[in-house]
């Protein structure tokens, strides 16, 4: 068994009740398999059914797992930042984020604490590079994917395959510096303002089997994006490199 330093996965959770099962039978073949690993389920009033009833009664028999309820949050970045911040204060040393509803594959959290413990300081999920995927993934989420991935290439100067997924990990060095930093991004586009930021870190995509489809992207998250990525786009014109 290939020694990890201690980890953590940060997995926020809204209406989950269905697949909540399936996930935690997942989690826990790995964590059995890898030892030393814990998992938070960020949880807020986004949540309707009896997820966190589910989430509350796992934490209360298998310490492995932690139960943080944020009913401050007022957006999917503030989850993400919610569990850094759980994590980092908790004293991990590598941070996964992923999402729940078997988006992404718990089987893959291995290959990323590999990337992490071998010189790496950030591991990037890829569904576009060779060995990826988006499964059933609708065939206008899959364009908007790609079509994301390109310009932000294009228009901010990254060479990465993938530059939206929101399955990836962290030293707790690069944690800090995302908790410090003010993101723009309050919505889908936050992964890839990360990967900007973080272009000049020591990283690596690991490729990843994306195998259930999303939500709508909103209008708004959109918007979000839009705004966003031409505001770095302008400050890269002006000679302003935005990095941490």
């Amino acid at each position: 068994m290939y020694v990890y330093q201690d980890w953590a996965a940060i997995i926020p959770m809204a209406n989950e009740e269905e697949d909540f099962q399936p996930l935690v039978d997942l989690l826990k073949k790995v964590m059995d398999a890898e030892g030393n690993g814990k998992i938070y389920f960020i949880i807020d009033n986004v949540s309707k059914d009896r997820t966190l009833d589910l989430a509350n009664e796992l934490s209360a028999i298998d310490s492995r797992f932690e139960t943080v309820w944020a009913p401050e949050n007022r957006s999917v970045v503030d989850a993400y930042l919610k569990g850094f911040k759980v994590a980092y204060e908790r004293g991990h040393e590598l941070i996964i984020e992923m999402d729940a509803g078997l988006s992404h594959d718990p089987r893959a959290i291995p290959m990323f604490l590999r990337v992490l413990n071998e010189g790496n300081e950030c591991a990037f999920g890829s569904r576009f590079m060779n060995g990826g995927s988006m499964g059933d993934s609708p065939f206008k989420r899959r364009t908007l994917s790609k079509t994301g991935t390109v310009l932000a290439n294009l228009l901010l100067g990254t060479h990465l395959y993938d530059m939206t997924s929101g399955f990836q990990g962290f030293h707790r060095n690069v944690i800090k510096a995302i908790l410090d930093y003010k993101l723009k991004s309050t919505a889908h586009f936050y992964q890839t303002e990360l990967r900007y930021l973080l272009r000049k870190r020591r990283l690596f995509e690991v490729p990843i089997h994306y195998q259930a489809p999303s939500p709508r992207v909103s209008d708004s998250a959109i918007k979000n994006a839009q705004k966003t990525l031409w505001y770095y786009f302008m400050e890269r014109l002006k000679g302003r490199d935005y990095t941490i």
